[in-house]
């Protein structure tokens, strides 16, 4: 896996469970530390409200030629803020995440993606077109 994708990606597709059993897809911002995805999402995200009931989900990096998806769950953290994430929001998209209210999601809370499995795939071959 290469760290410097997850690292230099802006964004990650993160896929939870609705209450009737269909999936939720979003592209959030993340950080990747210690083996941990971390995204910061409002409280009143119908992401949160998935993982408080159901805590599976999958993340997938948007480059779908060379595939870097995760499956694993995510652990809610309303009011703490690990100093090694807070750093990384901020350098990464100039983001402060200690606040209690973000001007544009409301309340902020953070999201810690914990995977349990990695799946990579390679560039698919180029098929020629028909005739």
């Amino acid at each position: 896996m290469s760290i410097e994708r997850l690292a230099a990606s802006r964004n990650v597709w993160l896929a939870t469970v609705r209450a009737d059993g269909r999936p939720h897809v979003a592209p959030v911002w993340f950080v990747y530390i210690d083996e941990r995805i971390w995204i910061g999402t409002g409280l009143s995200s119908v992401r949160v409200r998935n993982v408080r009931r159901n805590p599976a989900a999958s993340a997938a990096l948007e480059d779908g030629d060379a595939p870097v998806i995760a499956e694993g769950t995510v652990a809610l953290h309303e009011v703490e803020r690990p100093a090694p994430v807070v750093d990384a929001f901020r350098s990464k998209y100039s983001w402060d995440v200690t606040v209690a209210i973000d001007d544009d999601i409301g309340a902020l809370v953070l999201l810690e993606f914990r995977p349990h499995r990695w799946l990579f795939g390679l560039s698919l071959p180029t098929v020629p077109p028909s005739d």
